[in-house]
Protein backbone atom coordinates (compact mmCIF):
# COMPACT_ATOMS: atom_id res chain seq x y z
CA UNK A 1 0.00 0.00 0.00
CA UNK A 2 2.82 2.88 -0.34
CA UNK A 3 3.10 5.60 -2.88
CA UNK A 4 3.47 7.25 0.02
CA UNK A 5 6.82 7.90 2.04
CA UNK A 6 6.72 5.80 5.08
CA UNK A 7 9.14 3.29 6.36
CA UNK A 8 8.46 0.09 4.60
CA UNK A 9 9.95 -3.01 5.20
CA UNK A 10 9.74 -5.31 2.35
CA UNK A 11 8.83 -8.71 4.14
CA UNK A 12 7.81 -10.99 1.16
CA UNK A 13 9.03 -14.16 2.24
CA UNK A 14 10.60 -13.15 5.77
CA UNK A 15 9.72 -14.72 9.10
CA UNK A 16 8.63 -12.88 12.06
CA UNK A 17 11.72 -13.65 14.14
CA UNK A 18 13.95 -11.51 11.80
CA UNK A 19 11.80 -8.50 12.19
CA UNK A 20 14.01 -5.47 13.09
CA UNK A 21 12.81 -4.79 16.92
CA UNK A 22 9.63 -3.12 16.94
CA UNK A 23 9.38 -2.35 13.29
CA UNK A 24 6.02 -3.61 11.32
CA UNK A 25 5.35 -4.01 8.10
CA UNK A 26 2.74 -1.51 6.02
CA UNK A 27 0.52 -2.60 2.94
CA UNK A 28 0.48 -1.00 0.02
CA UNK A 29 -1.45 -1.32 -2.85
CA UNK A 30 -2.73 -5.06 -4.18
CA UNK A 31 -5.43 -7.43 -3.73
CA UNK A 32 -3.67 -10.72 -4.16
CA UNK A 33 -6.12 -13.44 -5.28
CA UNK A 34 -8.95 -10.83 -5.50
CA UNK A 35 -11.84 -10.75 -8.41
CA UNK A 36 -13.00 -7.50 -10.22
CA UNK A 37 -15.93 -5.73 -9.36
CA UNK A 38 -17.80 -3.11 -9.64
CA UNK A 39 -18.33 0.06 -7.55
CA UNK A 40 -22.40 -0.16 -7.04
CA UNK A 41 -21.54 -3.42 -4.89
CA UNK A 42 -18.94 -1.24 -2.95
CA UNK A 43 -19.91 2.26 -3.18
CA UNK A 44 -18.59 3.43 0.51
CA UNK A 45 -15.06 2.17 -0.97
CA UNK A 46 -13.01 5.47 -2.27
CA UNK A 47 -9.46 5.83 -3.98
CA UNK A 48 -7.03 8.14 -1.76
CA UNK A 49 -4.93 9.84 -4.49
CA UNK A 50 -1.26 11.55 -4.03
CA UNK A 51 -0.36 13.80 -6.87
CA UNK A 52 -2.67 11.94 -9.17
CA UNK A 53 -2.02 8.23 -8.51
CA UNK A 54 -4.07 6.06 -6.16
CA UNK A 55 -1.94 5.78 -3.06
CA UNK A 56 -4.83 3.96 -0.18
CA UNK A 57 -8.30 2.72 -0.16
CA UNK A 58 -10.87 3.97 2.60
CA UNK A 59 -14.07 4.27 3.08
CA UNK A 60 -17.64 6.89 2.98
CA UNK A 61 -18.68 7.72 6.63
CA UNK A 62 -21.42 10.24 5.45
CA UNK A 63 -21.42 13.09 2.80
CA UNK A 64 -17.83 14.97 4.00
CA UNK A 65 -15.66 12.15 6.57
CA UNK A 66 -14.10 9.37 4.65
CA UNK A 67 -11.95 6.74 6.98
CA UNK A 68 -8.60 5.80 6.12
CA UNK A 69 -5.64 4.32 7.81
CA UNK A 70 -3.03 6.44 9.87
CA UNK A 71 0.20 5.66 8.05
CA UNK A 72 -1.39 6.55 5.10
CA UNK A 73 -1.21 10.43 6.34
CA UNK A 74 2.13 10.12 7.21
CA UNK A 75 4.28 12.62 5.67
CA UNK A 76 2.10 14.31 3.37
CA UNK A 77 1.04 17.73 1.88
CA UNK A 78 -2.44 18.22 2.25
CA UNK A 79 -2.86 19.80 -1.46
CA UNK A 80 -1.56 16.69 -3.12
CA UNK A 81 -4.09 14.61 -1.93
CA UNK A 82 -7.49 13.64 -3.95
CA UNK A 83 -10.60 11.56 -3.01
CA UNK A 84 -12.15 9.42 -6.15
CA UNK A 85 -15.49 8.16 -5.49
CA UNK A 86 -18.33 6.33 -7.22
CA UNK A 87 -16.21 4.83 -9.34
CA UNK A 88 -14.57 1.02 -10.23
CA UNK A 89 -11.60 2.22 -11.80
CA UNK A 90 -9.32 4.41 -9.63
CA UNK A 91 -8.22 6.46 -12.60
CA UNK A 92 -10.95 7.87 -13.97
CA UNK A 93 -14.90 8.44 -12.86
CA UNK A 94 -16.76 9.17 -10.25
CA UNK A 95 -15.95 12.42 -8.67
CA UNK A 96 -12.75 14.01 -7.68
CA UNK A 97 -12.69 15.66 -4.34
CA UNK A 98 -9.88 17.97 -2.59
CA UNK A 99 -9.40 17.23 1.18
CA UNK A 100 -10.10 20.31 3.37
CA UNK A 101 -8.48 19.00 6.65
CA UNK A 102 -7.91 15.46 8.46
CA UNK A 103 -6.92 13.63 11.88
CA UNK A 104 -5.05 10.61 12.74
CA UNK A 105 -5.61 9.11 15.89
CA UNK A 106 -3.08 10.44 18.17
CA UNK A 107 -1.88 7.01 19.79
CA UNK A 108 -0.83 5.69 16.43
CA UNK A 109 2.57 4.36 16.59
CA UNK A 110 4.56 3.22 13.16
CA UNK A 111 6.39 0.67 15.04
CA UNK A 112 3.55 -0.54 17.02
CA UNK A 113 0.69 0.10 14.08
CA UNK A 114 -1.62 0.49 17.12
CA UNK A 115 -4.45 2.90 16.38
CA UNK A 116 -3.74 2.89 12.60
CA UNK A 117 -6.87 5.07 11.91
CA UNK A 118 -7.47 8.84 10.85
CA UNK A 119 -10.26 10.58 9.19
CA UNK A 120 -10.83 13.23 6.42
CA UNK A 121 -12.86 15.93 5.55
CA UNK A 122 -14.07 16.46 2.30
CA UNK A 123 -13.85 20.16 0.71
CA UNK A 124 -17.20 19.50 -0.58
CA UNK A 125 -19.96 17.16 0.32
CA UNK A 126 -20.71 14.03 -1.39
CA UNK A 127 -24.10 13.21 -3.45
CA UNK A 128 -25.81 9.63 -2.39
CA UNK A 129 -26.46 7.59 -5.24
CA UNK A 130 -26.04 3.86 -6.47
CA UNK A 131 -22.42 4.20 -6.60
CA UNK A 132 -21.37 6.89 -3.57
CA UNK A 133 -22.91 5.97 -0.09
CA UNK A 134 -21.93 5.14 3.33
CA UNK A 135 -21.53 2.38 5.44
CA UNK A 136 -22.12 2.09 8.99
CA UNK A 137 -19.64 1.38 11.42
CA UNK A 138 -19.69 -1.91 13.90
CA UNK A 139 -20.67 -1.50 17.12
CA UNK A 140 -18.77 -4.69 18.31
CA UNK A 141 -15.78 -7.01 16.99
CA UNK A 142 -16.78 -9.82 14.46
CA UNK A 143 -16.88 -13.42 15.61
CA UNK A 144 -14.27 -16.06 15.10
CA UNK A 145 -14.43 -17.25 11.46
CA UNK A 146 -17.24 -14.67 10.41
CA UNK A 147 -17.27 -13.94 6.57
CA UNK A 148 -15.88 -10.74 5.49
CA UNK A 149 -14.63 -9.04 2.39
CA UNK A 150 -11.49 -6.63 1.81
CA UNK A 151 -11.70 -4.35 -1.29
CA UNK A 152 -9.08 -1.94 -2.81
CA UNK A 153 -7.36 -1.26 -6.12
CA UNK A 154 -3.78 -3.64 -7.02
CA UNK A 155 -2.64 -6.63 -9.21
CA UNK A 156 -4.29 -9.74 -8.44
CA UNK A 157 -1.29 -11.90 -8.45
CA UNK A 158 2.01 -10.84 -5.73
CA UNK A 159 4.43 -11.15 -9.36
CA UNK A 160 2.77 -8.47 -11.21
CA UNK A 161 2.99 -5.69 -8.21
CA UNK A 162 0.94 -3.32 -10.93
CA UNK A 163 -2.07 -1.55 -9.67
CA UNK A 164 -5.06 -3.11 -11.24
CA UNK A 165 -7.58 -0.29 -13.09
CA UNK A 166 -10.54 -1.94 -11.65
CA UNK A 167 -11.77 -2.81 -8.07
CA UNK A 168 -10.83 -5.67 -6.40
CA UNK A 169 -12.83 -7.84 -3.94
CA UNK A 170 -11.67 -11.22 -1.64
CA UNK A 171 -13.30 -12.93 0.75
CA UNK A 172 -11.93 -13.45 3.65
CA UNK A 173 -12.85 -15.24 7.49
CA UNK A 174 -12.11 -13.35 10.31
CA UNK A 175 -9.40 -14.75 12.80
CA UNK A 176 -10.09 -13.77 16.58
CA UNK A 177 -6.83 -12.05 18.57
CA UNK A 178 -6.80 -15.16 20.66
CA UNK A 179 -6.20 -17.15 17.55
CA UNK A 180 -4.24 -14.18 15.62
CA UNK A 181 -1.50 -14.48 18.57
CA UNK A 182 -1.21 -18.36 18.99
CA UNK A 183 1.34 -20.26 17.55
CA UNK A 184 -0.84 -21.53 14.71
CA UNK A 185 -0.01 -18.16 13.72
CA UNK A 186 2.93 -16.49 13.24
CA UNK A 187 2.76 -12.84 14.94
CA UNK A 188 2.05 -13.37 18.52
CA UNK A 189 1.91 -10.56 20.85
CA UNK A 190 2.08 -8.26 18.33
CA UNK A 191 -1.73 -8.36 17.79
CA UNK A 192 -2.95 -5.40 19.59
CA UNK A 193 -6.48 -4.85 21.79
CA UNK A 194 -6.94 -2.23 18.90
CA UNK A 195 -5.65 -4.70 15.56
CA UNK A 196 -8.24 -6.98 13.88
CA UNK A 197 -7.17 -10.54 11.72
CA UNK A 198 -8.62 -11.79 8.62
CA UNK A 199 -7.35 -14.44 6.20
CA UNK A 200 -7.87 -16.87 3.32
CA UNK A 201 -5.42 -19.34 1.85
CA UNK A 202 -3.65 -17.57 -0.83
CA UNK A 203 -5.49 -14.30 -0.83
CA UNK A 204 -4.97 -10.95 0.46
CA UNK A 205 -4.93 -7.01 0.87
CA UNK A 206 -1.23 -6.25 -0.07
CA UNK A 207 0.05 -2.96 -0.85
CA UNK A 208 -2.30 -0.06 -2.16
CA UNK A 209 -5.05 -1.38 0.18
CA UNK A 210 -4.17 0.46 3.41
CA UNK A 211 -6.41 2.71 4.36
CA UNK A 212 -9.49 0.41 2.32
CA UNK A 213 -12.29 -1.63 4.08
CA UNK A 214 -13.01 -4.78 5.87
CA UNK A 215 -16.67 -5.17 5.90
CA UNK A 216 -19.08 -7.76 7.68
CA UNK A 217 -22.60 -8.07 8.11
CA UNK A 218 -22.89 -4.84 6.23
CA UNK A 219 -20.51 -2.99 8.35
CA UNK A 220 -17.54 -1.56 8.51
CA UNK A 221 -15.56 -3.52 11.03
CA UNK A 222 -12.18 -3.24 9.96
CA UNK A 223 -9.48 -0.94 8.76
CA UNK A 224 -6.58 -2.45 5.83
CA UNK A 225 -3.35 -1.70 8.35
CA UNK A 226 -0.10 -4.27 8.14
CA UNK A 227 0.69 -7.70 7.53
CA UNK A 228 3.87 -10.08 6.39
CA UNK A 229 4.44 -10.57 3.03
CA UNK A 230 1.24 -11.22 0.99
CA UNK A 231 -1.04 -14.12 1.42
CA UNK A 232 1.88 -16.32 3.18
CA UNK A 233 0.53 -19.47 5.12
CA UNK A 234 -0.18 -18.96 8.58
CA UNK A 235 0.20 -14.65 8.24
CA UNK A 236 -3.35 -13.07 8.08
CA UNK A 237 -3.89 -9.67 6.76
CA UNK A 238 -3.95 -7.38 10.25
CA UNK A 239 -6.83 -4.55 10.39
CA UNK A 240 -7.90 -1.48 12.34
CA UNK A 241 -10.66 -3.04 14.89
CA UNK A 242 -13.28 -0.23 13.80
CA UNK A 243 -15.44 -1.62 16.87
CA UNK A 244 -12.97 -0.92 19.22
CA UNK A 245 -11.96 2.44 17.18
CA UNK A 246 -15.35 3.51 16.86
CA UNK A 247 -15.41 6.06 19.73
CA UNK A 248 -12.45 7.37 18.59
CA UNK A 249 -13.78 7.65 15.04
CA UNK A 250 -17.50 9.68 16.16
CA UNK A 251 -15.57 12.27 17.64
CA UNK A 252 -13.07 13.10 15.32
CA UNK A 253 -15.39 13.30 12.65
CA UNK A 254 -17.50 15.92 14.51
CA UNK A 255 -14.11 17.77 15.08
CA UNK A 256 -12.50 18.37 12.08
Amino acid sequence: MLKIAIVLVTLSSTLAANIPGGLLPQLNGRIVGGVATDISSYPWQISLQRSGYHSCGGSIYSKNIVITSAHCMQDVTISVLKVRAGSSQWNEGGILLNIASFKTHEGFSSWSMVNDVAVLRLSSSLIFSPTIRSIALATKSPLDNAAAVVTGWGARSFESGVLANTLQYVNVSIVSNVECRSPVYGYGWQIQPTMLCAYAKGKDAFQGDSGGPLVSGGQLVGVVSWGYGCALPNYPGVYADVAVLRPWIIRAASSI
